[in-house]
Parts: C-alpha cells; sequence; structure tokens
C-alpha cells in the first residue's frame, strides 16, 4: 500500500477540529460474517496480572452460525483451580467485509452494557485475535474443523511448530521455543529437536525429545512429549491441539496449562525470496522478562510484505505492573526481512519467523530478549464490480499502515480500489467533490486531493466521532459499498522520500533560516531544530474547518503535544499542529539531541494512543563541516514499551525493541 501518487506531497497532509456534534451512530459492518460460519475448535490462553499472574485456558468447539451467533462447548482451565472444567455458552459476533471484526469473550462474558470482545481477523478459516481493547492480555485462535474426524493418516509430511508458555508466576519459568515436526501418518514423530528460551535471562536452551508421538480422539490431536516441565525443559507431556481443515495448521496446549502452540505445514522445497508477499493478518503475544520487571504484551493487526520490506501494525496492549492502568495503543513500525532457503527471518521485534503453507502462513517465537509467538494468515485476495472500495484499501496517506489502524479526525487517508473515478484529477485547494467524486465518512463530505480510477486522496471530516468510521466513494451519483475502520484519536505516520512511510522524513533545516531539505548530503545535526512534516496528529485548538488553510495566527497546536524520538532518544518539541496556510498539512519542530552520532536514525513520533516507527532521518557530524552520514543500515534503538516516555494523561512503557 504504497502511496506513489503523493510524490512530493505538493501539500504533504493534515487538518483537524474539534468542533461539537452528536455521536456518529454508525455499527460496525457485518457483511463479513459469512467467512466466519460453521464449525471450528478453538483456544484462548489469558495472562491476567493483579497480585500474581492470573492465567486461563478455554478450548473445545465453537460452532458460527454465518449470521453473527455462535454456539461454544468447551473446557477451562483456572489457574484459581485445579483441574479442567466443563463449560457451554453462546454469544454474538461481527465480522467485516475485510474480515476484521469482533466476537463475545468467552472466558469474560458480557455484563450489563460491559461488553468483553476478541478483536481480531478472519482468512483461509483461521481466526486470530486478542481483547487488548479489553485491556486484558490474551490470544485467541481458531480454525475451521476438518468435515469429516481426522486420523493418524490426516497429519502427515513436514511441519514447524512455535510455542510459548508461561506455566507460573515466577517468569523466570517462562519459556518459547520453535521445533520441526515430521508426522509420519502412522502416529510416530520420531526424534523432536526443540531450540528456544527459559526464564529471565532468555538462556538458550536445545532439548531433543526421542520417540515423541500423536494420535486422534474426538476430531483432537494429541501430541505427546513425555517426561516433565523442568527449569531447562523446553516442552514436555501432553498437548491437546487442532488440526485445520485444510491441514496446513494446528494449534492447541496443554490441556492443564495456560501455553500457545501454532503449526504450519513447511513450505515444501527450497523457500522462495518472495515468500512472504501480499497483506497478512497477524496476532501474538511477548513477555520482556528482564529489565527490572517483566512487560507482557498481546496484540493483533496486520502487515504488508514485499521488496523485503514490512510495514505493520499492531494493536498492543502491555501489562504486568498492577501499579500500572495500561491502556491499548496503535503500533505502526517497518521492519526490512530475508526470507532463507529453510522459510526463516528475523525481524527487528526480536522474533524469529517462519514462512508455511506456500507462502499462506507465518508462525514465529521470540528467540532475543523476549519470549514470544506469532501467527500470521495472508489476508483474501478482494476483488469487485462497478465502484468498488477494497475492504483492506484504506491505509494511512503518510505511513501506508495498513487498514486495520484506522483513522484519525483531519488524518490524510489513501483508498484503494477500482472504478473510483473516471477521471485522474489533483487539487490542492481540496474540494468536496473532484472529478465527479465524492468521499463519504460517517455521512458527511470529505474534502479531496486526488482521484483516480484506482486511488483517492481524502481527509477525515474534523466532526467525526464515535469509534467507527464508515467510509464509502462516489463516482458520479454511483456509490460503492460502505467500508468500516475504527476511528483513533491519532493515526501519526511520517511523510518520507521515497513517498510510503519507509525512506527518509521529508523535513527542513529551519535553524539556519534557510527551510532547505534535510538530505543525506545536507543532513540534521545533533542539536539542530528541524521542520518535519507528518499525518495522524488529531485535534487541533484553535479548531480549522474541513478543506480551509491553517491560520498563521495564532498558529493551531494539535490538542495532544506529539512526543518525538531520535534514535531511542526523547527530543524536544517546539511546535506540533498544522502546518501554517497549508491545507491538510500537520508539521513539528525537533531539536536533534546533542549525543546522536551520526548515521541513518529512525525517528518516532508518539500520541497517547499510538506509536509509529518507520522513518528515518540522516545524521551528521556536529560539527559546522558538510559531513554525510554513513549509511550504517542498523534498526536501532527500535521500541515498543519501554518504561522511559510519559505520555499526556497515561503512561505507557516502551521498552527497546
Amino acid at each position: 500500500m504504497k502511496i506513489a501518487r503523493l510524490a512530493l506531497l505538493t501539500l504533504l497532509i493534515a487538518v483537524t477540529s474539534h468542533l461539537a456534534l452528536a455521536a456518529d451512530n454508525f455499527a460496525w459492518d457485518s457483511s463479513g460474517n459469512g467467512m466466519l460460519s460453521g464449525t471450528y475448535n478453538f483456544r484462548e490462553v489469558m495472562w491476567r496480572y493483579n497480585a500474581d499472574l492470573h492465567r486461563v485456558a478455554i478450548y473445545g468447539t465453537i460452532v458460527f452460525d454465518g449470521n453473527g451467533g455462535y454456539t461454544l462447548t468447551s473446557r477451562v482451565m483456572d489457574s484459581n483451580n485445579t483441574s479442567p472444567q466443563s463449560f457451554s455458552t453462546t454469544g454474538a459476533y461481527r465480522i467485516s467485509a475485510s474480515g476484521m471484526g469482533y466476537l463475545d469473550d468467552p472466558i469474560r462474558p458480557s455484563s450489563g452494557n460491559a461488553n468483553s470482545t476478541v478483536w481480531g481477523i478472519v482468512s483461509q478459516g483461521i481466526f486470530i485475535g486478542s481483547s487488548t481493547d479489553d485491556r486484558i492480555n490474551n490470544m485467541f485462535v481458531a480454525a475451521q474443523a476438518p468435515a469429516s474426524a481426522p486420523t493418524n493418516a490426516s497429519f502427515n509430511g513436514n511441519y514447524w511448530a512455535a510455542a510459548v508458555n508461561y506455566p507460573s508466576t515466577n517468569v523466570s519459568q517462562a519459556r518459547d521455543m520453535l521445533f520441526p515436526l515430521n508426522p509420519n501418518g502412522q502416529g510416530s514423530l520420531g526424534t523432536v529437536n526443540l531450540n528456544g528460551l527459559v526464564g529471565t535471562g532468555t538462556t538458550a536452551v536445545t532439548q531433543t525429545v526421542n520417540n515423541a508421538t500423536y494420535s486422534f480422539a474426538s476430531g483432537a490431536l494429541t501430541l505427546s512429549f513425555g517426561g516433565s516441565l523442568v527449569t531447562q525443559t523446553l516442552i514436555a507431556g501432553d498437548a491437546l491441539c487442532y488440526l485445520a481443515a485444510n491441514g496446513n495448521f494446528f494449534f492447541g496446549g496443554s490441556a492443564t496449562g495456560w501455553d500457545m502452540i501454532v503449526g504450519v505445514r513447511a513450505y515444501g522445497g527450497s523457500v522462495p525470496a518472495d515468500a512472504l508477499k501480499g497483506l497478512y493478518y497477524q496476532a501474538g503475544a511477548d513477555m520482556t522478562p528482564s529489565g527490572g520487571f517483566p512487560t507482557l504484551a498481546t496484540y493483533y493487526g496486520a502487515f504488508s510484505a514485499g521488496s523485503g520490506t514490512i510495514v505493520g501494525h499492531q494493536r498492543v496492549l502491555t501489562g504486568f505492573d498492577s501499579t500500572i492502568d495500561y491502556l491499548p495503543f496503535d503500533y505502526t513500525y517497518s521492519d526490512l526481512f530475508s526470507v532463507a532457503a529453510d522459510g526463516t527471518h528475523d525481524d527487528f521485534l526480536g522474533i524469529h519467523n517462519v514462512v508455511g503453507a506456500g507462502g499462506a502462513i507465518r508462525i514465529g517465537y521470540g528467540n532475543g530478549s523476549r519470549l514470544g509467538i506469532n501467527v500470521a494468515v495472508r489476508a483474501p485476495d478482494f476483488s469487485g464490480s462497478g465502484v468498488y472500495l477494497n475492504p483492506t484499501g484504506v491505509a494511512n496517506a503518510a505511513s501506508s499502515a495498513p487498514f486495520t489502524v484506522g483513522v484519525s479526525r483531519g488524518g490524510f487517508i489513501a483508498l484503494y480500489g477500482t472504478g473510483l473515478s473516471s477521471t485522474t484529477v489533483q487539487n490542492d485547494k481540496m474540494p468536496f467533490t473532484l472529478g465527479g467524486v465524492q468521499v463519504l465518512i460517517n455521512g458527511r463530505q470529505a474534502p479531496i486531493y486526488y482521484v483516480s480510477p484506482g486511488f483517492v486522496s481524502a481527509i477525515v471530516p474534523f466532526a467525526t466521532t464515535g469509534t467507527v468510521a464508515s467510509i464509502q466513494v462516489v463516482n458520479n451519483n454511483v456509490k460503492s459499498d460502505i467500508r468500516t475502520v475504527r476511528v483513533k484519536d491519532g493515526t501519526p505516520g511520517v511523510y518520507t522520500t521515497p513517498a510510503g512511510g519507509v525512506g527518509f522524513a521529508i523535513a527542513q533545516h529551519v535553524q539556519d533560516n534557510s527551510y532547505a531539505t534535510v538530505t543525506a548530503q545536507n543532513p540534521a545535526r545533533p542539536g539542530e531544530t528541524i521542520l518535519m512534516y507528518v499525518n495522524g496528529l488529531g485535534d487541533v485548538d484553535p479548531p480549522v474547518a474541513d478543506g480551509t488553510p491553517a491560520p498563521s495566527s495564532p498558529l493551531s497546536y494539535a490538542v495532544n503535544t506529539p512526543i518525538v524520538v531520535v534514535d531511542g532518544e526523547q527530543a524536544t518539541v517546539g511546535f506540533g499542529g498544522l502546518s501554517p496556510t497549508l491545507i491538510g498539512v500537520y508539521a513539528i519542530t525537533v531539536t536533534i539531541p546533542s549525543d546522536i552520532a551520526p548515521g541513518n536514525v529512525y525517528i518516532d513520533i508518539s500520541l497517547p494512543d499510538s506509536y509509529t516507527t518507520e522513518a528515518q532521518i540522516p545524521i551528521g557530524a556536529s560539527s559546522s563541516v558538510n559531513q554525510a552520514p554513513t549509511d550504517t543500515g542498523l534498526l536501532r534503538n527500535r521500541i515498543r514499551e519501554k518504561p522511559a516516555v510519559q505520555i499526556p494523561g497515561t503512561l505507557r512503557r516502551f521498552p527497546n525493541r
């Protein structure tokens, strides 16, 4: 989802306002309910810190009726009990055309006006998600059950498996692992060689299990490893798992524990370099067990992968410190990757991933300073006729963050589809109708910058309220289907060269009044103040009307002052708000910390409900000599939840990534 059309950004993008209107009354789209239909097996594990680590695992069968209702039959293993208990319930769910949506959380039923939900995404008969929005650290995985009961012969071939286990309140007992499985179709797994990490020091551990076996009963797959779980053991005993309908995926965990296992059929032969390509839905959990106190993070979201670059989003909840009232936030990031011939690749988040199932599924485990698990499933290929807005075709116009991040008031968005316009037109004055095209967001007309048959760029109206944005494109009075995304207070992104959020930030030297562009040949310097152009800072004061230039006096400041982090160090922000005289363009003045070493470093933006780390900026030597920085190629000081940055109104924790 690159925004090549916005090239040099003749105006870049941004605006916001604070108009006090009645709340928008739009519900989440349910047109994708049929994507979640039939009998699924599922496992949900909750890790919740109160006085100690409260752990609950629930697993069994869930039948979706395709119309928004489900029936569940399960077993529950609560750390407050000594054995699994039977549990049955009914609930509701709502899935949009993209496959993103939510279901009633079976672990914590809704009561009164309080809804307990698992947000997630479905594709290829697999649903993955988390209850991060309800401030609960958990991970939910479900997969469509085979049409007929699987047998030993159903599980045959080469697989990769990843697992995470937080077996006690003592984080020194936490562990994760990755291992190949080679079921022979007759009940034998043979010798299983595991590699993983254990404990607060994330000690590398290897384990060999001889004569491992498997069997099926009542539709469930039992993996038998034998032995018992001790300090330097990665896995032991039996794991109750479920095989997906197509046999390419399995998942589960101990019937009496709180672990999570995910597995994928190996690619088959040498894995091509472009095996990881396209849009993927993801969910996961990871723990940083060291650094003074443990930090657990659970999340769901999406990422796009291609040409060795990932642009991703995670809706994250951190936990484990009972003195902190943690809030979920949106984390957008970029990463470079290279898939090896065995399908593996490492990412800057400290996850060792492996691509399988012909590139359709990726799993991973924490192999660095964290212990965790991740599963990602390739999104469906969407297409349509007429005026067609792709269900996943709503992106941040600066960062290219995928649709799961949502939109914010005044933020520039990129809309993708077919037949969106009958012509190609750009207008810097941002009219509400351009080339016969209108964009409606919760029924309000949005200012439009650019239209073409496959791409439209517009600004989210400032009066958009509520938690859901209903987006529709109208081409010469012909309407597209409505697409829904979440509404957030901020969706920060940095405009870059090249466009798309991954590259050098579009910035200018202002301290010398030259306003020359910051480049590798004319880099920013330690102690210097620069002007950087960004998107998605949210509401501003004083308000600015839709489609009108921002004032020069008084300046229109972002209500939530952005925090800027340069190479892992918080920088001084002077101004953060709408760029004077421009329509829809946010800007930030940033003083580069004086101790930043020369090089191409990441420049991040934090708001109370969001954090982005994608763009870089070249830093030169602090002397007056015009010395270009070296391109180290290193991903330095990337952060997600460390106890260092205090956000106004919320204390969030960002450990080094």
